[in-house]
């Protein structure tokens, strides 16, 4: 749904006085591939569609204030896909770095980079280079992008540094706890998501910061994510206002915010009507 600019900025803050905004927005972009192919179409042109996506949601949580949105843009796994898809991808990659880089930085957004970026072709690693010097001093939203990423990988990795540390000495056996292992995952100066959305209607986390995610509230929209734009983006933030995040707690222990927080049901209603 578009939304003019005074509607939307009336939906912005609508949510703003209705409760806190996430600090952390982690997003699992699926369905690409469905959404062409219901249309008939070859599955490059829902990846396509898909960029339109990305660049209005992190428009949308940078207007927000929202500090850090990961998005899961190839997985680990994803390279198992035939060839000439994961070719289409990386050029995809490289012309959506070439022309919103400058963007970015306008709109004082930092890009940054999670996963294995060694296995990316040269290229990519170049434009991602480029786009991560350009904006590193940007102060505003820091978009994360994670690439041949997957979380046992991240896990993984995190191990073999702390063992490596504590052969080296640097670091004791016994001082190892929650804090140390996740100053070693590729989000070591990043405070855990908030809020995981999944579009596509499935219902699982696919690999992705399965540490970090241990206490995320989870949002799952049936929509493809070529469709998902900053009107849903805004229905996840409401719906997640309207949770108690107990954090194995009961709910008398925890504070309450002073904010009474909308309803999705309530939210959309005032969608619907602008």
């Amino acid at each position: 749904m578009t939304v003019a600019v005074g509607n939307d900025k009336r939906l912005q803050d609508e949510l703003k006085r209705s409760g806190n905004i996430p600090t952390h927005i982690a997003i699992i972009m699926d369905g690409n591939g469905r959404w062409a192919k219901k249309r008939g179409l070859p599955r490059i042109a829902g990846h396509n569609e898909g960029v339109e996506s990305v660049r209005d949601t992190v428009e949308a949580c940078g207007q927000l204030g929202v500090k850090y949105l990961t998005l899961y843009a190839f997985s680990t796994e994803n390279w198992k896909r035939p060839k000439d898809e994961v070719s289409m991808l990386m050029r995809l990659l490289m012309r959506a770095l070439r022309d919103e880089t400058d963007k970015l930085y306008q709109n004082n957004v930092r890009v940054r980079v999670i996963g294995d970026i060694q296995s990316l072709p040269q290229e990519v690693q170049s434009e991602l280079a480029d786009a991560i010097e350009k904006t590193k001093l940007n102060t505003g939203l820091n978009l994360f992008l994670a690439l041949s990423y997957s979380g046992r990988w991240d896990v993984t990795t995190a191990i073999r540094k702390i063992a490596d540390d504590v052969m080296r000495g640097t670091l004791s056996p016994e001082s190892i706890d929650e804090p140390i292992v996740s100053a070693y995952l590729s989000t070591k100066d990043v405070p855990d998501p908030d809020l995981l959305i999944r579009t596509g209607g499935e219902v699982r986390i696919s690999n992705f910061l399965l540490w970090q995610l241990a206490y995320s509230e989870i949002y799952i929209s049936s929509l493809f994510w070529p469709e998902f734009r900053r009107t849903e983006i805004y229905a996840a933030i409401a719906d997640y206002q309207h949770r108690e995040r107990r954090f194995g707690m009961v709910s008398e222990q925890v504070q309450s915010s002073g904010h009474k927080p909308s309803t999705v049901t309530q939210f959309l209603k005032n969608v619907s009507r602008l």
